[in-house]
C-alpha cells in the first residue's frame, strides 16, 4: 500500500506539470472528430463487460432498472407532480415539480431496491451463494454494514511513510497517460451531452492539472487509486439533464462529508449488483452514443474516414482484449517497459484514440472531409451564444472578477483569458499540410 501511495504521488506530478504548463496545446489543435469519436465511443463500449457481469446476477432486476430509467427520463419527463409552496407574500401556493425529469436514476434505483428487499425477506431470491439470483439479495453485505465504523477521517501517513520504486512509478505513469487520454475524451463528451461548446485549451489544461492534484492528494491521504473523470457521471448528466457546476460542486462537498461516515459508505455497497448493472447499461450506452454523434461533422461517404473510424474502433476493442488475456506475451527485454506497454495497450481509449489521431493527421484529406470546418464553426457559433459577462469555462464568478483585473493571466495556460498562440499556429500548419497532401 505504501509503495502504491508513493508511486501514485510521483506519477501525479507529471500530470500536474502537463496540465498546468500547457504542453497539451501542441496536440489539441490536431484533435478532430475522427479522434474524439472513437475515443469517446470506446469509453462506453469498453465497459460493456463490466455492465454485463454486474447485471448477469439477475437479469430481470437489471432490465427493470433499465425500463424504469427510460420511462422516467423519457416518457414521463414532462409530467409534473403538484407540490405545495409557502412564501410570506403569497402564503401557500401550488407549484408543479418535475420529479421524473430531475431524479430518474434515484427513483428507478429506490423502486427496484425496495423490490429486491421484498424479494429477499420472502426468499424469492435464493439464499445460497452461487445460485442465479443470489446477488440480487439485499442482505449479502449486511455483515460489512455491522463491522463498519461510524466515523473515520482519512489522514496522511495512516499506512506509514509512502515508498517509491522505479517499476511502480513507471506503471503509474503509464496509467496516468492513459487516464489523460480518457479524460480529454470525457471532457468533450460532457460538453456535448450538456449542450456546451467544446472545451478550449485552457479548460482542458486546467482539468488535467486539477486531476493531477486530486491524484496527489489521494496518494497523500492513503488512497491507492487516482482521481479522474468517470464515464458513468457523464451518463448521469445526460439522463438527468443537470450539468450545473454549482450542483457538481455541492455534490462533491456532500460526498466528502458523507465519506467520513463509514456506515453510510457501506450502506451504498449493499445495493445489489444487478441494480448497478442496470444503471451501467443505460449510462455507458449514453456515453457510447455521444461518441458516435461526433461523426455528424465528418463526411461518412469518404472511404478515408470510414477506414480511420473502422480501424480505430476495431483495433481499440481487439488489441486490449488480447493484451489483458496474454500479458505474459508482452516481452521487450525490460520488465519496466513491459509493464508500461501492458497498461497502455490494455486501455481501449488510448489504443483507439491514438490510432485515430495518427491516421487522421497522416492520411491525406481536406478539412471539409475531416469535419474540421464544421467542428470549428460549431465552436464559434456556440461561443457567440454565451453570456458576455460569464463564459462557460471561466472560473467561478468572484475568482474570475479578481483575475480580470490583471493582464498577466493571458500568459497562464490554465486561465480563461489565456491567448493560445501555439494552438492557432499548430492548427494552421496542420491545415496547410493536409491540403498539400490532398492536392498532390
Amino acid at each position: 500500500m505504501r509503495q502504491l501511495q508513493g508511486s501514485l504521488m510521483v506519477a501525479s506530478l507529471l500530470q500536474i506539470v502537463v496540465g498546468f504548463s500547457g504542453l497539451l496545446e501542441f496536440f489539441l489543435p490536431l484533435i478532430g472528430p475522427l479522434t474524439i469519436a472513437p475515443t469517446i465511443t470506446l469509453i462506453g463500449l469498453s465497459l460493456f463487460q463490466v455492465a454485463t457481469n454486474t447485471a448477469s446476477g439477475q437479469w430481470y432486476i437489471a432490465m427493470t432498472v433499465v425500463a424504469l430509467m427510460v420511462i422516467f427520463s423519457q416518457y414521463m419527463q414532462n409530467i409534473p407532480i403538484p407540490c405545495g409552496k409557502y412564501s410570506k407574500d403569497k402564503g401557500c401556493t401550488r407549484i408543479n415539480f418535475h420529479i421524473f425529469k430531475m431524479f430518474p436514476v434515484v427513483l428507478a434505483v429506490c423502486v427496484v431496491w425496495f423490490l429486491c428487499f421484498i424479494f429477499t425477506i420472502t426468499d424469492v431470491f435464493p439464499a445460497t451463494s452461487g445460485h442465479w439470483g443470489h446477488k440480487a439479495r439485499t442482505d449479502n453485505t449486511y455483515k460489512y454494514l455491522q463491522q463498519a465504523a461510524w466515523f473515520r477521517f482519512p489522514y496522511p501517513g495512516q499506512w506509514g511513510v509512502p515508498t517509491v520504486s522505479l517499476g511502480g512509478v513507471l506503471g503509474m505513469i503509464s496509467g496516468v497517460l492513459a487516464s489523460m487520454i480518457e479524460s480529454i475524451g470525457d471532457y468533450y463528451a460532457c460538453a456535448r451531452i450538456s449542450g456546451a461548446p467544446p472545451p478550449p485549451a485552457h479548460a482542458i489544461n486546467r482539468g488535467i492539472g486539477v486531476e493531477g492534484i486530486g491524484c496527489l492528494l489521494a496518494g497523500a491521504i492513503g488512497g491507492s487509486g487516482g482521481v479522474t473523470s468517470y464515464s458513468e457521471n457523464i451518463g448521469t448528466i445526460g439522463i438527468t439533464k443537470i450539468a450545473s457546476r454549482i450542483v457538481i460542486f455541492t455534490s462533491g462537498i456532500i460526498m466528502m462529508v458523507l465519506g467520513c461516515f463509514g456506515k453510510f459508505g457501506i450502506l451504498l455497497v449493499t445495493m445489489p449488483d444487478p441494480i448497478v448493472g442496470g444503471m451501467f447499461l443505460v449510462m455507458f450506452g449514453m456515453v457510447a452514443a455521444v461518441g458516435i454523434s461526433n461523426l455528424q461533422h465528418v463526411n461518412l461517404e469518404s472511404s478515408r474516414n470510414l477506414m480511420i473510424l473502422g480501424v480505430s474502433l476495431f483495433v481499440g476493442l481487439s488489441l486490449p482484449l488480447w493484451i489483458q488475456a496474454n500479458q505474459a506475451d508482452v516481452k521487450t527485454g525490460s520488465a519496466q517497459l513491459d509493464q508500461v506497454l501492458r497498461i497502455l495497450l490494455s486501455s481501449n481509449m488510448f489504443v483507439g484514440g491514438f490510432i485515430g489521431f495518427v491516421l487522421d493527421n497522416t492520411i491525406p484529406g481536406t478539412p471539409e472531409e475531416r469535419g474540421i470546418i464544421k467542428w470549428d464553426n460549431i465552436v464559434d457559433s456556440k461561443a457567440e451564444n454565451i453570456s458576455e459577462s460569464y463564459d462557460t469555462y471561466s472560473f467561478p464568478r468572484p475568482i474570475q472578477k479578481l483575475v480580470d483585473r490583471w493582464n498577466w493571466p493571458v500568459y497562464v495556460p490554465f486561465c480563461p483569458s489565456y491567448n493560445s498562440y501555439i494552438s492557432r499556429l499548430v492548427k494552421r500548419m496542420a491545415a496547410c499540410c493536409s491540403c498539400r497532401k490532398k492536392t498532390n
